[in-house]
C-alpha cells in the first residue's frame, strides 16, 4: 500500500527460536506454513531433515522475530536432536486429535525434550486437526489434564482452517518473553538478542537424498 510505513524485517527486539516436535503426520509442517506464510498444503509430504521459517510480529509491545523449526518425527532422524534443540527458548509438542497414538507418544517426546533442551525452555502442548470433528479420538479434558500435570500450556488448533494457529504461537512467544524479561536463559548461545545469523528459508538436509529437503510452497490462501 502506497505510503504505508513498515519496519524493516531485520529490525526486531528479540529473536526467539521455537522447535516443533511430535510424531510424523500430526501437522507440524502445516502449522509452520500457516503461521509464517498463511498457507496450507493438503498434499504435503513428510519433512526430510530440518527446515525453518521466520515471522516478525508484536508480542506484548515488543517486536519479536520468531524462528520456528520443523523436523521429521521419524526415529531415523534422532541424530539431529542436540543441534535441533540448541538455543531453543520454546517448544511446541504437537499431536493429532484424531490419532490417540500420537497423543500417547507425547510423553516420549517430552522426555527427549527435557533430556536435550535448556531446562528453562517454555513448552506448549498442541492438539491439532480439530477440523476432523467426527474423527476426534482424544478428549480435550484428557489432554488438558496431562498438560496441567506436566506444567505445559495447552491449546487446540486446526492448521487447515487456521483455528487458533495465531493464538498458539502468540501464547508460546508471550510465555518466552515474560520468562526471559525476568531472567535471561543461560545457554551456549544467547538467543534473546540478535545473535542468530541464519537466514530464512534455509533447509538443512540430514538425509542421503538430494533435493528432497526443501519443500515447495503451495496452496496459498
Amino acid at each position: 500500500m502506497a505510503g504505508a510505513r513498515r519496519r524493516p524485517e531485520d529490525e526486531y527486539d528479540y529473536l526467539f527460536k521455537v522447535v516443533l516436535i511430535g510424531d510424523s503426520g500430526v501437522g507440524k509442517s502445516n502449522l509452520l506454513s500457516r503461521f509464517t506464510r498463511n498457507e496450507f498444503c493438503l498434499e504435503s509430504k513428510s519433512t526430510i531433515g530440518v527446515e525453518f521459517a521466520t515471522r516478525t510480529l508484536q508480542v506484548e509491545g515488543r517486536v519479536i522475530k520468531a524462528q520456528i523449526w520443523d523436523t521429521a518425527g521419524q526415529e531415523r532422524y534422532r541424530a539431529i536432536t542436540s543441534a535441533y534443540y540448541r538455543g531453543a527458548l520454546g517448544a511446541v509438542l504437537v499431536y493429532d486429535v484424531s490419532k490417540p497414538s500420537t497423543f500417547e507418544n507425547i510423553a516420549r517426546w517430552l522426555k527427549e525434550l527435557r533430556d536435550h533442551a535448556d531446562p528453562n525452555i517454555r513448552i506448549m502442548l498442541v492438539g491439532n486437526k480439530t477440523d476432523l470433528k467426527h474423527l476426534r479420538a482424544v478428549a480435550t479434558e484428557d489432554a488438558q489434564g496431562y498438560a496441567e500435570k506436566e506444567s505445559l500450556s495447552y491449546i487446540e488448533t486446526s492448521a487447515l482452517d487456521a483455528t487458533n494457529v495465531e493464538a498458539a504461537f502468540q501464547m508460546i512467544l508471550g510465555d518466552i518473553y515474560r520468562t526471559i524479561s525476568k531472567k535471561p536463559i543461560a545457554g551456549p548461545e544467547e538467543t534473546n538478542g540478535k545473535a542468530n545469523g541464519v537466514k530464512e528459508g534455509k533447509t538443512i538436509d540430514v538425509s542421503a537424498a538430494e533435493g528432497d529437503g526443501a519443500k515447495k510452497s503451495c496452496c496459498s490462501t
